[in-house]
């Protein structure tokens, strides 16, 4: 590992097996966040699609229930994953975590299934 931090996409559920219930939802991305600190702290940066999807689908006047939603949830993940270096994927059903993980394979980035196996960064010396 060289000292450059990785930006690690953080993929599993979010809307599925919800039902559309924002509750429910709202819980599966408090799963994926409770992922960053770790992340960070091992000196890389966590990046989970929602972060940048929902304000776009708010920003077109939809939600993560609305039709479009599928157009803006599933190509974010995968425009972000042209800029990622991992791909952490936690349990749980989820097709677009699963796409996400497909596409990491496909562009050759390590897939992580637990923060033990994320690499400590090593930092720069400072003079």
């Amino acid at each position: 590992m060289n000292d450059k931090p990785m930006l690690i996409l953080i993929a599993g559920p979010y809307r599925s097996g919800t039902n559309g219930d924002p509750q429910a939802m709202a819980a599966n991305l408090a799963r994926l966040e409770a992922a960053a600190w770790p992340i960070f702290a091992a000196g890389h940066l966590p990046m989970i699609g929602e972060w940048v999807a929902l304000p776009v689908l708010h920003s077109a006047g939809a939600g993560p229930t609305h039709t479009l939603a599928d157009q803006v949830l599933y190509p974010t993940a995968d425009r972000l994953l042209a800029h990622c270096d991992a791909v952490l994927r936690l349990p749980g059903d989820s097709t677009g975590a699963d796409q996400d993980v497909a596409t990491a394979h496909r562009r050759g980035l390590p897939v992580y299934h637990d923060l033990n196996e994320i690499p400590q960064r090593i930092p720069q010396e400072t003079a």
